[in-house]
């Protein structure tokens, strides 16, 4: 599908981005957590040529109900972001084409993009709902597209940040930022490292010579815009909240972004110091009209408390903590796996640091009976045989389950594992198998 039956003599531009395997982080990004992330082969790309009519026209390849969307753009000129996606997303394909159109709108807002119109058509190679960051790369390949068409200067963090900004205003899905980033930034055969309070991109790390990154799909579609994600995410700044206020700290203080003690982000508090200092002050679970009557100040900018909604603080506010703890020390294991000697030692404690971060997602209510599935047959048949770990990759609930994979036999035993998950579920499941650049490298 490209848009050469448009006019031949229309100029086309293309923006190119790969999906992401969430090798360690996850859901602990909103938190401030230490990520680490790699590129996938499989890449989406998007193709605008520009029109003078005021029309807004998208098409796709991808599996969706409605594979083409037309909008004039006098509909949503001057509303909000929200009504913008709202409105969208009511029209034959805005479920899709809202990822794109959303990027054109926050580029006339935050860039003063002029336009008068486009033909989008979006080939989409990173399959939806699997957890592998999707969305992120409709958004970034859009943005790349954009910028060259219409000369918009934009550093990857600032693409990135505008990508994500769509996602979460105009799509209304409360994702971090570790997607944009990682789709993005990242570099074949790399991890990336970063954190999200609010971007730092650290110096990818070679995935070591002897290792390899998989992905499995467990064909239950994940979605970073359902209920659940929101209710752990929520609960992370609320529980934050309940800490300072009951440890002392003013309402004030919090209200003020610049003034928040550990900048609002758990991540930046030691496993220790929370058990020390925080943990007895943080209630299992709490209504949201509680929170809202007593405590009252939600930092987080892309999600609602919901004064008839039951949270669970303090799971919510533990796994960040313990999961930037986790990834610092699978860190540190890379490092010392390339010069250290005893490969067998640092494999399994790799692996024990990849199965310990996917019982953090079960732990706050993320886990699901298929991707429980696939992780408890690493544990039964890889351990020993050439597959160290496992863990749920990206939102949870359901998606793709990354795998680290050491041997030949790991290999084997992994497809033994898609071949059997394939027969217990009825499902085709795809494996997600090699690397690539970043947008930002390819376009």
């Amino acid at each position: 599908m490209n848009l050469s039956h448009i006019d031949p003599s229309v100029p086309i531009f293309s923006g190119i981005s790969p999906g992401r395997l969430d090798v360690m982080g996850g859901i602990a990004d909103y938190s401030g957590s230490l990520l680490l992330q790699m590129p996938i082969a499989e890449q989406t790309a998007v193709q605008l040529s520009k029109r003078k009519d005021n029309l807004f026209t998208a098409a796709t390849d991808a599996e969706v109900d409605l594979d083409r969307f037309q909008i004039s753009l006098d509909e949503i000129r001057g509303i909000s972001y929200q009504r913008i996606g709202a409105h969208v997303k009511t029209l034959p394909g805005g479920d899709w084409a809202v990822y794109v159109l959303g990027c054109f709108m926050v580029l006339e807002e935050e860039k003063g993009l002029v336009w008068e119109g486009a033909d989008i058509v979006v080939s989409s190679g990173v399959p939806a709902g699997k957890g592998v960051s999707s969305s992120a790369a409709i958004e970034v390949a859009t943005m790349h597209a954009i910028a060259k068409a219409y000369g918009i200067g934009m550093d990857p963090v600032e693409l990135s940040l505008l990508a994500q900004r769509t996602e979460n205003l105009v799509v209304g899905a409360s994702c971090g930022l570790m997607d944009q980033l990682s789709v993005n930034l990242g570099r074949k055969d790399h991890l990336l490292p970063m954190t999200c309070r609010p971007h730092e991109v650290y110096d990818p790390i070679p995935v070591p010579e002897g290792i390899r990154f998989f992905g499995l799909d467990s064909g239950v579609r994940h979605a970073v815009s359902g209920a659940s994600y929101g209710d752990v995410r929520t609960a992370a700044f609320m529980a934050f909240t309940v800490a300072m206020i009951k440890s002392g700290v003013e309402r004030k203080q919090l209200e003020d972004p610049q003034g928040r003690p550990y900048q609002g982000f758990w991540a930046n508090i030691s496993l220790p110091v929370f058990h020390m200092k925080f943990a007895s002050l943080i209630p299992a679970e709490m209504e949201g009209s509680e929170f809202l009557d007593h405590f009252g100040v939600h930092i987080d900018a892309v999600t609602t408390v919901e004064r008839d909604k039951r949270y669970q603080l303090y799971n919510a506010a533990l796994h960040p903590v313990s999961e930037h703890h986790r990834i610092q020390t699978f860190r540190q294991c890379l490092e010392d796996y390339v010069d250290g000697e005893d490969k067998l030692t640092m494999q399994a404690k790799l692996g024990a640091l990849m199965l310990g971060s996917h019982e953090g997602y079960n732990f706050v209510g993320l886990g699901e009976p298929v991707t429980n599935r696939i992780v408890d047959l690493v544990r039964q048949w890889g351990t020993g045989h050439g597959i160290s770990g496992a863990r749920v990759s990206g939102g949870g609930s359901g998606g793709t389950v990354t795998m680290m994979v050491h041997t030949g036999e790991g290999y084997e035993v992994m497809l033994r594992i898609k071949e059997t998950m394939e027969q217990e579920t009825g499902r085709k499941l795809k494996l997600f198998e090699g690397s690539s650049d970043g947008a930002h490298y390819i376009n």
